[in-house]
């Protein structure tokens, strides 16, 4: 499984790649927009966790722009602003079922990647 993190909170993702790294998942990080659709050019990845809140645009944003350089790729949300109401818009935007709370529980995500990728349409 390849992945990568896309948080503008550069500590927050080298630690948690480095967490996923440790446990046998391939994770790449980067802080900023353009640095994520260089690596998603540049390199095949399975999924990417984008944070909902980051300077210049908001994951879903993100999102459609990674989907265009990789309709195979998945996707998970993680915020420091969770809220139900955040939870549905995102739901209903994105068609994803997979949004997660910051600080982040690494086997909490590691069983939601393995969800989306071991599932037969991409869906938990």
């Amino acid at each position: 499984m390849r992945i990568l993190l896309v948080d503008d909170e550069q500590e927050l993702a080298s630690a948690l790649a480095e967490r996923l790294n440790m446990r046998g998942i391939d994770a790449d990080w980067v802080t900023t927009v353009d640095e994520a659709l260089r690596k998603v050019t540049a390199t095949s990845y399975d999924l990417a966790v984008l944070d909902m809140r980051m300077p210049m645009t908001s994951g879903l944003e993100l999102k459609a722009l990674l989907q265009a350089q990789d309709p195979r790729l998945k996707f998970i949300f993680v915020t420091g602003y969770g809220s139900e109401k955040d939870f549905e818009a995102v739901s209903c935007q994105a068609g994803e079922a997979c949004y997660l709370v910051k600080p982040v529980d690494i086997t909490l995500l590691i069983e939601r990647m393995h969800d989306l990728l071991d599932s037969p349409g991409g869906e938990p």
